[in-house]
């Protein structure tokens, strides 16, 4: 019965989790999408690939708390969870249900978002049928099928036991691989595929979500610039560059032609021009906008939300120093993926999270926000930064005016990136992530003396890799996302690489001046559509 309870109140709080996640993710692409340029599937699309991550970092706690409340505080197992194969099948329970969302995000990442994609940039070729769309499409996405199942057949056959001795027949050692395989259920070729693209996603953390980090929380303590102050210097720009041009086209009044240089300037100028009007009817629109009037009521909300967001970086930045620290210091090495026997520093978000924990709700609400936190940050990223291809600006994201393939490429980022953040979760607290607040009872001599008749002390300790297997759980995302060194070392480096262009980016961010009260609305390259679209 109190297995009954505890797994339902699990889930059912996880369900609630789900649909505020749907909601949230429907609002989130319907304000970035263009307005001219939407399409459904591609809508559709981007709020189910978009849901699906941030899910799959819901069941984290759930993972947690299961694995957790499997043990009384002092170190004992709970009846219903006395039996091995009980505890295997809760444990089997959210391992199928990583292994569903997993797949799904496979699918989304090689086939389904690709296919979207190139469809609608087939849509733009002229007389195009849909039939042609959906056959290119297919054969460009063919290329990222062959990556997946090239990514499967390593996870799946790269052996994590010693092999056969070299005397042993080619037929044992292919036995061997297969028998791998089959022991596994699958898990290693998935976790091989997953690692991988969380690998891409750690670079796109430490590309946006770091920068992120710090431009979001210092903009909205600056604030904005005045609006009245915009009007009337973007007024002074338009009749500077009205003066510059006439000044031009007075050399040519005599009917001789203009240089070469001239022409070249008259353009650009008569380009600056066009910028510069479109920019003076934003900013009008702005002035008389209720939503300017509003952000200006809640100046001082702005200012404490962007302190509490500093802070709330800094306390990140600080745990995940002390984890990375105490990984150096106290782990197995680079072979074993620095893996941590005990924790050897305090690290306080960990701390928060174990004292948390056993009051159920309050660790899902912390690391539902700490996974927001990401996204939003992420997001801020991608905005101030637009979505790059190398040196290559690729597309802009803005809202209401971004493109239907703009969404794609900005979900697939934001999937790899909730994808990372259950590593990045570990990185800050990682005792909570691997153990829960399982605690495990510890048998010592109360002598010196080895004979079978002296007494013995029990002393509850926290589990830790040092524990034995059999008296603490191991949480299933911890072993799907660590279950190769090699990849958890790249990860270990990748963090130091995230503090670092934390500090640059919040450098950089300091030293900016406040931001326009229509930033990114009106840029050179905008064609008067995309205003006209904004506009009405």
């Amino acid at each position: 019965m109190a297995l009954l309870t505890e797994s339902v109140l699990g889930w059912s709080i996880f369900t609630a989790v789900l649909l505020v996640i749907l909601v949230f993710c429907w609002f989130y692409i319907r304000k970035y999408q263009s307005r001219q340029e939407s399409e459904v599937i591609s809508t559709i699309t981007a709020i189910c690939a978009l849901a699906i991550a941030l899910i799959t970092s819901a069941l984290l706690p759930v993972d947690i708390f299961l694995v957790s409340f499997m043990k009384y505080p002092n170190g004992t197992y709970k009846d219903w969870a006395a039996s091995n194969e009980t505890r295997r099948q809760i444990e089997d329970t959210v391992l199928y249900g990583y292994y569903t969302l997993y797949s799904i995000i496979l699918f989304c990442v090689f086939f389904w978002i690709p296919f979207v994609y190139f469809y609608y940039e087939e849509k733009d070729e002229d007389n195009v049928s849909k039939c042609s769309q959906a056959k290119n499409a297919l054969k460009y996405t063919f290329g990222f099928v062959v990556v997946c199942a090239a990514l499967l057949l390593i996870g799946a056959f790269v052996p994590l036991q010693p092999p056969p001795s070299q005397n042993s027949t080619q037929w044992e050692k292919v036995k061997y691989l297969f028998e791998e395989l089959g022991s596994s259920n699958g898990l290693d070729a998935l976790s091989f595929s997953i690692s991988s693209l969380t690998l891409i996603g750690m670079l796109a953390v430490i590309t946006y979500t770091a920068y992120g980090m710090s431009v979001l929380p210092l903009n909205l303590i600056k604030g904005t610039r005045s609006v009245l102050y915009e009007r009337l210097e973007n007024t002074e720009d338009v009749e500077e560059v009205e003066q510059q041009i006439a000044k031009i086209k007075a050399k040519c009044e005599d009917g001789r032609p203009l240089s070469l240089r001239d022409r070249r300037n008259l353009q650009e100028l008569e380009a600056k021009l066009q910028t510069l009007r479109r920019r003076g009817r934003h900013l009008e629109i702005a002035e008389r906008s209720c939503c300017t009037k509003v952000g200006s009521a809640l100046r001082p909300l702005k200012i404490l939300l962007g302190v509490f967001f500093i802070l709330v970086a800094l306390l990140f930045t600080v745990a995940l120093f002390i984890s990375n620290l105490d990984k150096a210091l106290h782990s197995a090495g680079i072979s074993t993926g620095f893996i941590i026997f005990g924790t050897n520093l305090t690290n306080p978000l960990n701390e928060l999270l174990l004292a948390l924990q056993p009051v159920f709700p309050l660790d899902y609400v912390l690391i539902t926000v700490i996974t927001m936190y990401f996204v939003f940050t992420s997001m801020a990223g991608i905005r101030n930064m637009g979505i790059w291809f190398f040196w290559i600006r690729l597309y802009k994201i803005r809202p209401q005016r971004t493109r239907p393939q703009a969404l794609l490429f900005l979900c697939m980022i934001l999937l790899l990136i909730v994808l990372h953040t259950s590593y990045m979760i570990y990185s800050l607290a990682p005792q909570y992530v691997m153990y829960g607040s399982q605690k495990y009872l510890l048998q010592t001599p109360l002598s010196v003396d080895p004979s079978p008749g002296n007494q013995t002390a029990s002393t509850t300790k926290i589990c830790d890799a040092d524990a034995p297997e059999d008296q603490c759980t191991v949480t299933r995302s911890y072993l799907f996302l660590h279950k190769f060194w090699f990849f958890s070392t790249i990860y270990y480096f990748g963090n130091w690489a995230f503090l670092a262009v934390f500090l640059i980016g919040l450098v950089v961010s300091c030293c900016r001046g406040k931001k326009s009260v229509i930033e990114g609305e009106v840029e050179a390259d905008d064609s008067d559509f995309s205003d006209d679209e904004y506009v009405h």
